[in-house]
């Protein structure tokens, strides 16, 4: 038997301000900073020990993971930093205001760009050139569908998180609303037309215990 806890970082600027975020890298407000500090006292109190913390490469996970880790007596761990754990890239709509592009598309477009498993949002006209991904070999998308931040995400799943769950080794993932998605659709079996009723909130752990076949047995939402 093994748990996975997955998290969504505090409340980052963006998500304050409600925009547009994806790979741009924006730190976590005073009340996200709270909420870390809140998910890593409820980790505390059901005493999970991990064996491995998994984060991005986007300061607002890595800041929660941190104060998490600190708050469960847990900062020894080893971490990974991958960008396949990166929020989904909303491409030309990174930056915006989602009220102003509500407005301007319309809802159903609106709601179709934000929470669809296919759909792409407007593309970027170039790459960005991130340091920190080139000198990954990684291109940094002009703007994903959910389901292509799914398709990055799974490798990572595959290679380094099943592997420990299946050697009975607790695992701590703390990422972003999109990518998180695409986790719980992989372990709910959730089908693409329900997986944009789900919504993962700031801050709230969510534990998966599994079986040795990696089958899940039980999940609760900590709050």
């Amino acid at each position: 038997m093994s748990q996975l806890v997955i998290l969504r970082h505090g409340e980052s600027e963006a998500n304050r301000d409600n925009i547009f975020t994806g790979w741009s890298d924006v730190s976590l407000t005073e009340k996200g900073i709270r909420q870390a500090h809140q998910a890593g006292q409820l980790i505390a109190s059901h005493a999970v020990q991990f064996d491995h913390l998994h984060t991005s490469m986007l300061k607002r996970a890595i800041m929660t993971a941190h104060i998490v880790l600190a708050e469960a007596n847990q900062l020894y761990l080893p971490e990974t930093k991958s960008w396949r754990l990166n929020e989904r890239h909303y491409g030309a709509l990174r930056g915006q205001s989602k009220d102003t592009v509500r407005q301007r598309v319309g809802e159903q477009q609106f709601k179709l760009w934000r929470r669809s498993y296919k759909v792409v949002p407007p593309l970027l006209d170039h790459p960005d050139q991130d340091p920190r991904y080139r000198s990954l070999g990684v291109t940094e998308p002009r703007g994903e569908s959910l389901e292509m931040a799914y398709d990055r995400l799974m490798p990572y799943w595959q290679d380094q998180i099943a592997p420990r769950l299946l050697d009975g080794h607790n695992q701590l993932v703390v990422a972003h609303g999109s990518t998180l998605r695409a986790l719980i659709k992989y372990i709910e079996q959730i089908d693409d037309q329900a997986i944009d009723q789900l919504e993962v909130p700031n801050g709230l752990p969510i534990c998966y215990t599994f079986d040795e076949q990696l089958n899940v047995t039980d999940k609760q939402v900590w709050q």
